[in-house]
């Protein structure tokens, strides 16, 4: 039991005293949102210490008494250095305990606070796609690197992400499919209260780059824990004051999620990276949707934002597919780099190179300010035996493969051992083993 429920005696959305009763009433009518029945709670709890009586005490006041309790009780709170948002909403919460207790609001005389249009006491920086890039692989590990990328592809609140549970994605991840749905509904709350925010279902969807990172991180939790079950949270625990049955059927905190990405903003170089949370993220992903032209109730939708008129049944089953092509058009990242990136991450494979993902996240989390495509670079020369060209005295090579010295000229290529044998009977000739066992080796044209 929480302190505030055992302190204003409330279980669910009643309580024994009838003064709170009445409020959370009028709270489960209007809203049902448990997070409201939290705050709500919150607030009065503190009011009731600060004015040391109980609720039904302080119906029990004249409304000037009342009035002038609840403005100083509020004084207290700018003093400390509370955001003048938190104050009015305090206030807000203690007026519909009392209007809703037979207060007059007019008798209560409570003067709120001015709040300047566009008034945010916590500074934002929303990072673009190359800064969130460079957070995911500085972040530390295979399951900080999904969250930051779906946080961002994805635009999921913080507590909507971590309220995710495998049996969501699954059908999809075993489908392959290279952009997943990930669905939002009210139900998630049994796993985190104010995963659905306002109750409103919908539907967003994670780039192939959020859904590469995740298979990573799943592949590395099912060799900890073993398979992973549909009822599980898609990101769980890893506090070591939990077991390993208790940590994989845990999700990750809120805070936890909270200081993961300010540590990853950190180390991915970002200067202003205490300025940097999860909601930045989600708002970098409206941004990305804004700037690729998504029409506009598109962008709401996947937002989680409430439609105007009845367009909400627009985007049913039937609209999944037509709206999944259009968020592949979003450009969440360089698409030129990336496809460069893909297709040196292919080769290095073809070449013999193991868990190049893997290499290459651990690679930037090394050399913080490397992008991607650089680390490829060193891993190919490094996991290859490759070193740049020089050119050793007497001996010029052309690129066009002719040797400069002796006129001939010769074609390469990259063979296994067991191709070897064949290769010196086709009168090619040994030129480097590399470290992976293969073998460069080359042959005369002429």
């Amino acid at each position: 039991m929480k302190v505030w429920e055992e302190f204003l005696k409330v279980e669910g959305w009643s309580s024994q005293y009838p003064s709170v009763d009445v409020a959370l009433k009028h709270y489960l009518r209007k809203t049902g949102s448990e997070k409201t029945r939290e705050n709500f709670c919150i607030a009065l709890r503190l009011f009731c210490l600060d004015a040391h009586t109980d609720p039904d005490g302080l119906v029990a006041l004249a409304p000037s008494e009342a009035g002038r309790l609840c403005q100083a009780f509020t004084d207290k709170m700018l003093a400390r250095g509370d955001s003048v948002r938190y104050l009015n909403v305090t206030q807000a919460y203690l007026r519909t305990f009392f209007d809703k207790n037979g207060f007059n609001e007019k008798e209560l005389k409570i003067e709120r606070y001015h709040q300047p249009a566009r008034y945010r006491k916590r500074k934002e920086y929303n990072p673009d796609g190359e800064e969130t890039e460079r957070m995911a692989y500085a972040s530390g590990s295979a399951k900080n690197r999904a969250m930051v990328l779906a946080a961002y592809t994805g635009g999921l609140r913080n507590s909507t992400l971590r309220a995710v549970r495998y049996g969501d994605v699954r059908e999809e991840l075993e489908a392959g499919k290279t952009v997943v749905r990930i669905p939002v509904s009210p139900e998630m709350k049994a796993m985190d209260k104010a995963a659905c925010k306002g109750n409103i279902p919908y539907y967003t969807f994670i780039s192939p780059e959020s859904v590469s990172a995740l298979k990573d991180y799943l592949e590395e939790r099912r060799q900890k824990f073993g398979d992973v079950e549909d009822d599980e949270p898609l990101f769980c625990s890893d506090s070591n004051n939990l077991t390993p049955d208790q940590q994989r059927v845990t999700p990750v905190s809120k805070n936890g999620f909270d200081q993961m990405v300010k540590r990853a903003a950190r180390l991915g170089g970002l200067k202003q990276w205490r300025d940097v949370t999860p909601k930045c993220l989600r708002t970098a992903f409206e941004s990305a949707l804004r700037s690729n032209k998504l029409d506009k109730g598109d962008q709401e939708f996947l937002m989680g934002h409430i439609l105007p008129g009845t367009q909400d049944p627009y985007y049913d089953s039937s609209k999944v597919e037509q709206l999944r092509t259009e968020y592949m058009g979003v450009a969440f990242f360089k698409k030129a780099q990336v496809d460069i990136v893909e297709m040196t991450k292919r080769f290095a494979e073809s070449l013999g190179a193991k868990n190049v993902e893997v290499k290459i996240a651990k690679m930037r989390e090394k050399h913080r300010d490397m992008n991607e495509l650089e680390a490829v670079g060193r891993i190919l020369r490094e996991e290859l035996g490759l070193q740049p060209l020089t050119v050793e005295p007497g001996l010029k090579r052309k690129a066009n493969g002719q040797d400069s010295q002796s006129g001939k000229r010769f074609e390469s290529k990259i063979v296994s051992e067991d191709e070897l044998v064949g290769c010196i009977e086709a009168n090619w000739e040994i030129v480097k083993e590399l470290k992976n066992g293969r073998i460069v080796v080359r042959r005369n044209l002429d």
